[in-house]
């Protein structure tokens, strides 16, 4: 149960495992971190594997890098926790003392959507013993989670590393002996695959001669899965060898990445800076280059002959002139520069077998080389645009005598700028040659509006930039031996790329009163309940369950078109294929195919129509998951398309597609307003939508039980409730027959409310079709494409103003995209209730969009975010109108009086608002930072800072009143153990954890007495979604009412036995014959608005917060690099403040990836582009801001929620929109620099395309719209 199965492209890290090989040549043993997904088994022989069982467990020995992830709350979902936990631990196998900079690379690799990173490492950070000093309080980062603030109740200390394991390498497990031995040739033959492992070079080379077509295979990173019929594996000895020559450095095709790194930098260490060019070119280059995991297995001659021009070796190879020695059956060798490989176009196959890389260093004075890339994530992603420059002067002059310039990522091979070299060559390198080389490259390099991946204006852009900044790199250097004109300074800190850093935090918490028992949990750090069972892979996941007998496998088969009728259905093809059982379509359901929500009808299976591609029209059903995979992909449909088809926000306005209902909300008098404004302002604000990208996909497993109709379902499911309900309908029986277990998620965040009960009647009607149990389990593209995500959204706005910046009126319509079905959609238009400013005179339209896209669905924050981005677009444009700083027209705008009503007529205090937002000013050192933001623009030309403040007002509960409800079951047994059942769904949040708390704190008994086994149907009924924030206040009621109905009976013992302890007062109790079962109920308020009155309670009650971030552009590229956030907000009493700060920094993280990165496209047929890990991207470890402070504001009450709490889940992910302002008041310097108006178009994600067009410069210009040719484009913009 411990490896994970996240995305099968070895793109995020979950299946990470430990290989150990013996290394002839070193005569060692060596040990590597690599992606199971991606290791085919046969060529594992003669190696060892190592997974998170294998190196402790809570039954035996924990291993420390177990326990200290877990002690310091880095496992939250806990999906992710084991392939971080190998990641780590192969490190410390090979250096038991690693540097922090160690621990950043080694989990560059690794993805979590739930905490954030700062916890696993400061888990892991606890291995070194380098002290680094944070510079915000002048500590070391070991202390800084012990630190104390001044105020005696508040503390920093989140967990304490008192009495851990200690790391001791004599303990960890040998290699096994028998596998010391030579290789020798290997046949596997397989189902469809013959696998060879040859004994040596001439093995190979023969047996390459015999199977041509075959590709050759080491690492398995390109190709990925199997379509040949042969595949020679690669592991002579002779491939891997690494030899120094006077002229470079030799390395065999068969190295891999990690070790050619670490090759290179040897040779950088050896032959000094001047030397070394090309290989601190290529080093450069190779740490942002995958992962490590994915480095550890690529190889150099993988890379140069899959000839992809993404991968960003090819360009600095071919500038440096390294050359390739192709071996061939003949006895003579074959001698290559890698620039003649630029014919070979992307899996082309290569019919010769590359033997060695030659690279040699630049030993000459007059010779530069530079490496440059741009990817949508700095690290872990494939390049936009790589480039390779090489050029050489003759002696003792700046006279160019040889010029190289490569690109990759514009067009479909690597490209040469030949005609640009040829035309400056003998020309001297000043600023006439910069100018006539940009003009040559504009006319040279063209990117087509068609090319793959579009962004052809950006890519453009980024060729000249580069060429740029190759061009200020070499005048800084030429400075100093020619005498040529100084660089100004203002333009140095464009030559320094980006320095990924670890991050560091300090937090702050109030300690509970000194009166409360120590015996007492709440309100204490105390550990995710499951943290240890997540660390060492105990932890069962429902695709963890093992199989039962007769286990069949289901796989969807989705529409590939947008709007278009169903003429035939042909699975002939598909049932013919070995291991296939059935074909399920509409016309298998039992029960109802079609059903109703709110109103909307919702179809499990298209019958007659599809309404979007990737809509589930039917199933196969299968003995094995690869044969229904298989089987899926050969269902033949035929279509007809209908009119209309649109998918985007714009269109759906022209065809006036709206769903019921529509949203408005009015109050003051708007004309009124208008009048008095001294100013109008009208804009718009696009903000596009986001995959969930749980580590878990969906999935689950049902069990027919053979008597009266009963199923079973093991499923990943946030509302078990609705799975229920839904099977009940689609099976035609009634619910209490069908029991639903959900043990935990492996993250959820809205996706798995809605989206999983379809999936769970797909499977119970294979398995009620079939008699056998049927698993689901979708592979990561499949979950991306059917299941959708958070809804994009459009803001369209009229504001009328003061020029003190004081808002008078507000005109806002909000446009939601909701896809083809409602969905949850109807929901997201209580967004236009959520603000932290009053508006005397305002008027908010929602309307949720019908077009042509699979249908959107809840996301944590659930239009929260969208909403209040939008408001704080206006005031940020109100600013800049008024000559202002935002976060003035941001306070003065402020609801502030003591009482205050909403705009919906609900009445609520500001007070802590306020708080949090002053003592975020303070603590982030806001005017002081301003002011050294604004020096530091003034001293740097090409790169520039923003800091953006924002305060947060989040309605907490659900719209619909009758979901704020809560149920739990309270069992006691006679040894005094207690079991708790209730009706939330832990998927990281704690909720568990926090149960078992506030039950400990009734009881009075230890936490370790307590236990939750799972979710179920069948002891809590009719449960309520987990979502909204809402979960803890739901449970922990109800659990706190089972426990206080359990006291009450046991009251007259324990007043009459003072002296018992618990499990003697217990079973007295039970001799007594009184119950120690007892249900918990928690009604909570009604919340609704009267749409028409504009009035209600749209809320149980508000968490406030505030968050201040500063980020850094680089004008040229677009990159930009969080520097620092700072966060203070009001969680009430806190029961767990471990678990909420860890909600903070993992919902802050996920806002990061919101607006600044994570960016999803369709083609202009409606076609998802963006699917799996390889085209998407979420925040990793690069991402996070170097210092990352969340202060829990202290003395903040909620009477409304249990023991003063605040619901915490979702409100964090709103405050990534300070890093899109921030980045916004970057590009408003560098275009105030330029003389361009400070107020300009800018959509979010602030991705790092849209960051360079907005900073217009020269570049950018010299491609003018009139030139542009109208064609379809790459994608649209939904």
């Amino acid at each position: 149960t411990g490896t994970k199965y996240g995305c099968g492209g070895g793109g995020c890290g979950a299946c990470t495992v430990m290989v150990s090989r013996y290394d002839p040549i070193q005569e060692t043993v060596l040990h590597w971190s690599v992606t199971a997904c991606l290791q085919p088994i046969c060529s594992l022989h003669g190696a060892a594997v190592v997974t998170v069982e294998g190196i402790g467990s809570t039954k035996t020995k924990l291993h420390p890098v177990q326990e200290r992830i877990a002690k310091a709350h880095g496992s939250q979902c806990g999906f992710c926790t084991p392939g971080m936990v190998m990641s780590m631990y192969t490190l410390l196998r090979n250096n038991p003392q690693p540097t922090t900079e160690d621990i950043r690379e080694t989990l560059g690799g690794n993805l979590c959507r739930c905490t954030g990173y700062r916890p696993i490492i400061d888990g892991f950070k606890t291995f070194c013993n380098v002290r680094t000093v944070n510079s915000s309080n002048g500590k070391c980062c070991m202390e800084n989670s012990n630190s104390h603030n001044n105020e005696s109740d508040i503390s920093g200390e989140l967990f304490s590393m008192d009495n851990v394991l200690p790391l001791d390498p004599t303990q960890d497990l040998i290699f096994p002996p028998e596998l010391l031995k030579k290789a020798e040739r290997l046949c596997f033959q397989g189902e469809k695959v013959r696998w060879i492992s040859p004994a040596d070079l001439k093995d190979l080379i023969k047996l390459k001669a015999e199977y041509s077509n075959a590709p050759l295979l080491v690492g398995n990173t390109t190709i990925g899965w199997f379509q040949e019929e042969v595949h020679p594996s690669i592991h002579p000895s002779k491939l891997r060898t690494i030899k120094w020559r006077n002229n470079g450095v030799t390395v065999g095709a068969g190295c891999s990445l990690s070790v050619l790194k670490d090759v290179l930098l040897q040779g950088i260490e050896e032959l000094g800076p001047e030397k070394s060019r090309v290989y601190q070119a290529l080093v450069q280059t190779l740490q942002c280059l995958a992962s490590k995991q994915i480095r550890n297995m690529a190889t150099i001659g993988g890379n140069i002959l899959s000839a992809n021009p993404k991968y960003d070796l090819s360009s600095i190879l071919a500038a440096a002139e390294c050359t390739l020695h192709i071996s061939l059956l003949i006895p003579s060798i074959l001698f290559l520069t890698t620039n003649s490989l630029l014919q070979y176009k992307y899996n082309m196959n290569f019919s010769f077998h590359s033997e060695k890389l030659i690279a040699n260093p630049c030993a000459l004075q007059w010779e530069f080389v530079s490496a440059f890339r741009q990817a949508q994530r700095r690290e872990f992603s494939f390049s936009i645009v790589n480039s390779g420059m090489r050029v050489t002067f003759r002696h003792d002059s700046n006279v160019v005598e040889n010029l190289d310039i490569f690109y990759g990522g514009v067009g479909p091979t690597l490209v040469k700028a030949r005609h640009t070299c040829k035309e400056l060559m003998g020309r001297k390198w000043d600023e006439k040659l910069l100018v006539v080389g940009t003009q040559l490259l504009e006319e040279e390099i063209y990117v087509p509006p068609t090319a793959p991946g579009g962004q052809e204006e950006y890519r453009k852009a980024l060729v000249l930039s580069f060429f740029f900044k190759f061009y200020m790199q070499v005048t800084l250097e030429l400075q100093q031996k020619v005498g040529m004109n100084d660089l100004p300074l203002e333009y140095l800190s464009a030559l320094k790329p980006f320095k990924n850093e670890v991050p560091q935090a300090n937090h702050s918490f109030q300690l509970v009163p000194e009166t409360q028992s120590s015996n007492d949990p709440v309100g204490r750090p105390n550990v995710h309940q499951a943290a240890l069972q997540q660390a060492t892979g105990e932890a069962v996941y429902y695709d963890d369950i093992p199989s039962v007998k007769g286990e069949l496998f289901v796989s969807m088969v989705t529409s590939t078109r947008a709007h278009a009728k169903i003429i035939s259905i042909d699975a002939s093809m598909a049932l013919a294929m070995s291991g296939v059982v059935t074909f399920i379509s509409a016309k298998d359901v039992p029960g109802q195919n079609r059903r109703l929500w709110f109103n909307n009808p919702e179809e499990l299976f298209a019958e007659e129509e599809v309404i979007c591609v990737g809509q589930i029209i039917g199933a196969i059903v299968a003995e094995t998951r690869e044969q229904a995979k298989r089987a899926a992909e050969q269902v033949d449909i035929t279509y007809e398309d209908i009119q209309p088809v649109f998918f985007t926000i714009e269109e759906a306005i022209e065809h006036q597609s709206f769903f019921d209902p529509k949203r408005k909300l009015e109050r003051g008098n708007l004309e009124e307003g208008f009048e008095k404004a001294d100013h109008i302002l009208e804009g718009e604000l696009y903000m596009g939508g986001q995959e969930h990208f749980y580590m878990e996909t969906q999935g689950l497993i049902a069990i027919p039980k053979g008597e009266a109709g009963e199923l079973e379902l093991y499923v990943a499911s946030q509302h078990a409730a609705y799975t229920q309900e839904v099977v009940g309908i689609t099976l035609g029986i009634d619910s209490n027959k069908i029991t639903c277990h959900v043990k935990r998620l492996g993250g959820g965040f809205g996706g798995k409310v809605m989206k999983i009960a379809s999936l769970s009647a797909i499977a119970a009607t294979a398995a009620y079709k079939t008699g056998r149990a049927v698993r689901c389990v979708l592979e990561r593209e499949d979950d991306m494409l059917i299941t959708s995500g958070r809804s994009p959204f459009l803001g369209k706005y009229k504001v009328g103003y003061l020029n003190d910046g004081t808002i008078l009126a507000a005109d806002i319509t909000y446009y939601s995209n909701g896809g083809c079905t409602l969905d949850e959609s109807s929901f997201l238009l209580d967004f236009i209730k959520k603000k932290s400013y009053f508006i005397p005179n305002l008027r908010g339209h929602g309307l949720v969009c019908k077009t042509y896209l699979p249908s959107y669905t809840a996301f944590r924050g659930f239009g929260g975010p969208q909403g209040l981005t939008i408001i704080e677009s206006v005031l940020h444009e109100v600013a800049a109108r008024c000559g202002l700083p935002a976060h003035q027209v941001r306070d003065i705008n402020m609801y502030k009086d003591e009482k205050c009503y909403t705009h919906h007529k609900q009445l609520f205090s500001p007070h802590d608002m306020v708080r949090c937002w002053n003592e975020c000013l303070e603590k982030s050192d806001y005017t002081h930072r301003c002011l050294s933001i604004k020096q530091f623009n003034a001293h740097n030309h090409w790169k520039k800072r923003g800091i953006s403040i924002v305060p947060l007002k989040f309605g907490i509960g659900f719209s619909k009143g009758f979901y704020n409800q809560g149920a739990a079951l309270v069992n006691i047994y006679k040894d005094g153990s207690v079991l708790i059942s209730h009706g939330g769904t832990e998927m990281g949040q704690g909720i568990n954890t926090k149960a078992i708390q506030i039950a400990s704190r009734i009881l009075k008994v230890p936490m370790s007495s307590i236990h939750i086994k799972e979710t179920c149907t069948g002891n809590v009924p009719n449960a309520a979604p987990s979502a909204a924030s809402f979960g803890t206040d739901a449970v922990g009621m109800a659990v706190k009412d089972g426990c206080e109905k359990l006291m009450r009976r046991l009251e007259p013992l324990i007043k009459k036995h003072p002296q018992f302890t618990w499990q003697q007062l217990v079973s007295k109790t039970y001799c007594q014959k009184i119950s120690l079962s007892a249900t918990g109920f928690f009604m909570g308020p009604h919340t609704s608005v009267d749409w028409e009155k504009s009035d209600g309670n749209a809320y149980y009650y508000f968490t406030f917060g505030a968050c201040c971030s500063e980020v850094e552009i680089d004008c040229l590229t677009g990159d930009h690099k969080n520097i620092r956030t700072d966060i203070v907000m009001d969680v009430g009493r806190s029961i767990n403040p471990a678990l909420d700060v860890g909600q903070v920094e993992g919902g802050f993280v996920q806002g990061i990836g919101l607006y600044t990165i994570e960016e999803l496209q369709f083609s202009p047929e409606g076609v998802l582009l963006t699917r799996g890990p390889s085209r998407y991207k979420i925040p990793a470890l690069c991402d996070i801001p170097p210092q990352l402070n969340v202060h829990l504001l202290r003395n903040a009450d909620n009477p409304h929620a249990i023991y003063s709490s605040k619901g915490i889940g979702e409100p964090p992910v709103f405050f990534g929109c300070t890093l899109f302002f921030a980045i916004k008041e970057a590009i408003a310097a560098a275009r105030r620099e330029r003389g361009l108006s400070e107020s300009f178009p800018f959509s979010s994600p602030a991705t790092a395309e849209k960051i360079r067009m907005a900073c217009e410069d020269c570049f950018t210009r010299m491609n003018p719209p009139d030139r542009k040719v109208k064609t379809k484009p790459w994608a649209i913009n939904v």
